[in-house]
């Protein structure tokens, strides 16, 4: 099976339920391999994450889903990898 293989998602989310959990709870899901939850900015109310996926075969609707239980937002979708092999990206000069 191949459909997505890695999603690198922009997110904004409260500070509660805490970054932890929502790691787990992202972990647990059918066909996710690994979870990599990173916080790039912090205000008083808010958290801004980007969160990588890999696995086989992403549910992307399950894993907005999820998202929105934790009172998360996606801002962007960054990566999106499908198919039977992960194509690592190039770096232009501009990246």
């Amino acid at each position: 099976m191949a459909g997505l293989r890695r999603l690198v998602l922009d997110v904004l989310k409260p500070h509660e339920p805490s970054n932890v959990l929502l790691a787990v709870k992202l972990s647990e899901m059918e066909n996710v391999e690994g979870v990599n939850l990173l916080l790039r900015e912090m205000d008083q109310n808010t958290e801004t994450l980007k969160i990588t996926i890999v696995g086989d075969n992403l549910n992307f609707d399950k894993i907005r889903k999820i998202l929105e239980e934790f009172g998360a937002v996606i801002h962007s979708v960054d990566e999106i990898v499908a198919g039977r092999k992960i194509v690592e990206s190039v770096k232009t000069e501009q990246d």
